[in-house]
């Protein structure tokens, strides 16, 4: 699969974003076509240490089982732990330059939401660029100021060769003004987690 591809329906999942098990929700969302995981077990009622490793190489034999790409959010050493296909960072956290040192062939994406992002990002060392929060999201609670659809068309046009993943309150009702903005991909959260039933979320995205 292309980059490009990957990023399509991109399913992004801690167990603080599930009122049940986070495994089966994984397997029906792999089942139904999600093309990419991210493991972000942050926030509140989030796992640490052993239970959050334990839990990770769980979600990471799914995704080796359905033949997609595993990533994780932020935690490099837990990246490294999980043999990951690819690390997620945001404007605070590890150094994209520094990742691609250490990680040469993992996928690497960064969170860009502004124009000051956008310029102090070294964008040479990034496979894709997470553009967002479009949508008011209730399932971050460090999200950004909302951007709206607009900030994706601005991203493409001053980055035409890099590949963009909206995220941030795409629901399978408007993800298609996400990729008619130029997007090349959506990433949901509780779109899934939260749906009664998901093999339809997954199709409408």
């Amino acid at each position: 699969m292309t980059t490009k591809q990957i990023l399509r329906k991109y399913f992004i999942m801690g167990s603080q974003n599930c009122d049940r098990d986070p495994i089966a929700i994984l397997k029906k969302a792999a089942e139904a076509g999600i093309t990419a995981f991210q493991y972000r077990e942050k926030g509140t009622d989030s796992l640490s240490g052993k239970e959050k490793l334990q839990l990770g190489l769980l979600l990471r034999d799914v995704c080796r089982d359905y033949d997609i790409p595993f990533i994780v959010n932020d935690d490099t050493d837990l990246a490294e732990a999980l043999n990951a296909d690819g690390i997620h960072v945001g404007q605070d956290d590890r150094s994209p330059k520094e990742l691609r040192e250490k990680f040469p062939d993992k996928l690497i994406g960064l969170s860009i939401s502004n124009e000051s992002d956008l310029d102090n990002s070294p964008v040479q060392f990034i496979d894709y660029i997470g553009a967002g929060p479009i949508f008011e999201t209730p399932s971050k609670e460090d999200a950004k100021k909302v951007v709206g659809t607009e900030w994706i068309t601005v991203l493409k046009n001053r980055l035409p060769n890099i590949p963009i993943v909206g995220i941030g309150g795409i629901t399978p009702e408007n993800a298609q003004e996400v990729l008619d903005a130029g997007a090349d991909g959506v990433a949901i959260i509780s779109a899934i987690t939260k749906s009664a039933n998901i093999k339809r979320a997954v199709n409408k995205l």
